[in-house]
């Protein structure tokens, strides 16, 4: 149990508003800005509480400069730079990310690499023409063993700039390096499963389908632990896979929208070791700021939007097999369904292009010298089971009005040995069971689409990690193309994240953030100010569990003159720990909840361990006005295939 004062940095009430140019006929009210005038944007999270100053108790608090770029026409050409250790011992990293931008530009993915590994994958929002700001802050205590040494740093995010699309985003990237007291063991050593092209300045993320995503490595005989971490994003045509069609019927609208992305809308990350499947994730529906209605995500993304999540697979029972001296490969692949028409499915790789993949083996090593040894692994890795069926009704025409169809699917996986390290005898094991279902209804000869989805599933790894995850979305959405080339989309979603980490867990589970005993920053709302809060009494905690949801309706319409949109969006957040050797305890650590309404905030509210804050807020705005962008069709904005 322990007492101590946070110096928080909060969103202070300096936001102010600029009014939108007036275009005839359509109204525009007034956006949330910082006082700067740019919008800030944000991703609703728990916080990373980082030190402020240049020392506390337990040592020095060292800030350093990363990366200062700005991305223009950067396809092919990332930021390349050399990083150093700070002069200072730490055990505990964290990270800030702030970037803005103004003009017109599409949402983009950004890969941040040390070395081959990648570490950060996260995404832009769009700007406006009068700009845009935000902030992100992510733990990085996972790499601590990267950290203490010499890095090339490469952070690869492709953006295009031409005429028409003009939004540079101008990016300052920096890392503050600390010591906290308690600090849960990292690993020893870090593996790259990329395709290593640091060495030519290149990010390292492979691309699948059309890569090989497998790599090979002899290991160390003195690994006592082992878990692999899969990253993984739909691209192109697979962004927004969990609506596409079954394979079968990817014509059915032939006459009015063209054939549909196909494959089903089910897919599975997989991880291989030696060719036999050692886990599974089943991927969570991230949608990017211009995803399905830009509306929806102004100035709050979307989940995950900002910091995209990894799936962890505990390949511990795979030790006595794979530390014999000898090269053993690890492969990523990605798997979709192809069906026969007639409710049957089969495994295989994703048609779409194009997924974009990487991986890293983390190894925790026993006392030098000794060797890790046990029984052949036990692996039972049956196949999934399916269930699939589909209608298609006619109008008095005689052509296809409706497609509804549902795709379900379950697994289990296990696996098992017996280990000695040096450390003593113990089983090792992993457990996965997962559960999926998928309803959809295309209406209105395929201009109308409805998509009901629930993903489930449980992870148990050894000591005593475990992982439960859901993941619901609900998205209904239509559009229209006028004979003068205006478009139009109507969209509405629902959709959430619950996610529960329960012990030893690789990367940060959130509430490694607050055994921080000292002042400390806290950015709240997107702009800090300082305040200070009294926090007495924490204890520490062996579990967290995550807890979100987005309610969001959004309307999009654009001309050859002219585009704008209107929006409402409303997020629901709590991230609580149980308290160590008290398993049915549990402690709100953070809370918020936060609407927007036409880009502007309209209620902020947030608890930190019982502190309450206030957010400023202003009354909604009537609208957005966008730069025209015709160049993006209806179609491939809502994932239902090409112009």
């Amino acid at each position: 149990m322990r007492s101590f004062l946070l110096l928080c940095v909060l969103a202070a009430p300096l936001l102010s508003s600029a009014v939108l140019p007036r275009i005839p006929n359509h109204g525009f009210g007034k956006r949330q800005t910082s006082s700067s005038g740019l919008t800030v944007d944000f991703q609703v999270t728990e916080p990373v509480l980082t030190p402020s100053g240049t020392s506390d108790q337990y040592g020095c608090v060292y800030t350093k400069v990363l990366m200062e770029h700005d991305f223009a026409y950067s396809y092919g050409t990332p930021f390349v730079g050399n990083y150093t250790p700070p002069p200072c011992s730490f055990n505990r990293v964290t990270m800030n990310f702030t970037v803005t931008s103004s003009g017109r530009q599409f949402d983009r993915l950004g890969l941040m690499y040390l070395g081959d590994i990648e570490v950060f994958r996260t995404s832009t929002a769009e700007p406006t023409a009068s700009g845009i700001i935000w902030t992100y802050v992510k733990d990085m205590q996972q790499y601590d063993t990267l950290w203490k040494v010499d890095q090339k740093i490469i952070f690869d995010l492709g953006n295009l700039i031409d005429s028409t699309y003009t939004g540079i985003y101008n990016t300052t990237l920096t890392a503050t390096f600390f010591t906290i007291p308690d600090s849960p063991a990292t690993a020893d050593t870090i593996l790259p499963i990329s395709a290593m092209m640091s060495a030519e300045n290149q990010g390292s993320a492979f691309e699948v389908p059309g890569q090989n995503a497998s790599v090979s490595y002899t290991l160390p005989k003195n690994v006592n632990r082992a878990v692999v971490s899969l990253l993984a994003c739909g691209q192109s045509t697979e962004e927004f896979w969990y609506t596409n069609v079954l394979t079968s019927e990817e014509n059915t609208f032939a006459a009015t929208t063209g054939a549909l992305y196909g494959g089903s809308p089910w897919r599975e990350v997989q991880l291989l070791i030696d060719g036999q499947l050692a886990g599974v994730s089943w991927p969570f529906p991230v949608i990017f700021t211009g995803g399905i209605a830009p509306g929806l995500w102004r100035p709050i993304v979307g989940i995950d939007a900002f910091d995209l999540r990894e799936h962890e697979i505990d390949i511990t029972p795979w030790l006595p097999a794979i530390l014999d001296g000898k090269a053993h490969t690890f492969e990523i692949r990605v798997a979709s369904l192809n069906d026969d028409g007639d409710g049957h499915a089969t495994l295989v790789e994703t048609p779409g292009s194009y997924w974009v993949v990487s991986g890293k083996i983390f190894l925790f090593l026993g006392a030098p010298g000794s060797v890790t040894t046990g029984t052949k692994p036990i692996i039972n890795t049956p196949p999934p089971s399916f269930t699939l069926s589909s209608s298609i009704t006619q109008n008095a025409t005689g052509a296809n009005q409706t497609l509804t169809y549902s795709v379900g699917a379950t697994r289990e996986i296990s696996i098992s040995s017996t280990i000695k390290t040096s450390i003593g005898t113990k089983v090792a094991s992993w457990v996965q069971k997962l559960e999926y279902n998928n309803f959809d209804a295309l209406t209105d000869q395929g201009l109308v689409q409805l998509t009901i989805q629930s993903t489930n599933g449980s992870d148990v790894g050894t000591n005593g990690y475990a992982n439960t995850y859901g993941y619901p979305i609900t998205v209904n959405s239509s559009y229209f193309v006028s004979a003068s080339g205006a478009l139009g989309i109507n969209a509405s979603l629902t959709r959430g994240l619950d996610f529960n980490v329960y012990g030893a867990s690789v990367f940060p589970s959130g509430i490694q953030t607050f055994n921080v005993t000292s002042p400390s920053i806290f950015a709240v709302g997107g702009r800090p100010a300082p305040q200070s809060i009294q926090v007495a009494n924490l204890p520490l905690f062996s579990a967290a569990l995550l807890s979100t949801t987005q309610i969001a309706s959004a309307q999009y319409y654009s001309s050859p003159n002219i585009s704008y949109s209107f929006g409402t969006t409303e997020q629901f957040f709590s991230f609580e720990g149980v308290e160590v050797g008290a398993p049915g305890v549990t402690d709100e650590l953070y809370s918020r909840h936060v609407k927007a309404v036409n880009a502007t905030v309209v209620e902020d509210s947030q608890t930190l361990v019982g502190y309450t804050f206030g957010v400023a807020s202003s009354a909604p705005g009537t609208g957005t006005l966008l730069q025209s962008n015709m160049g993006s069709s209806a179609r491939g904005m809502l994932g239902r295939g090409p112009a």
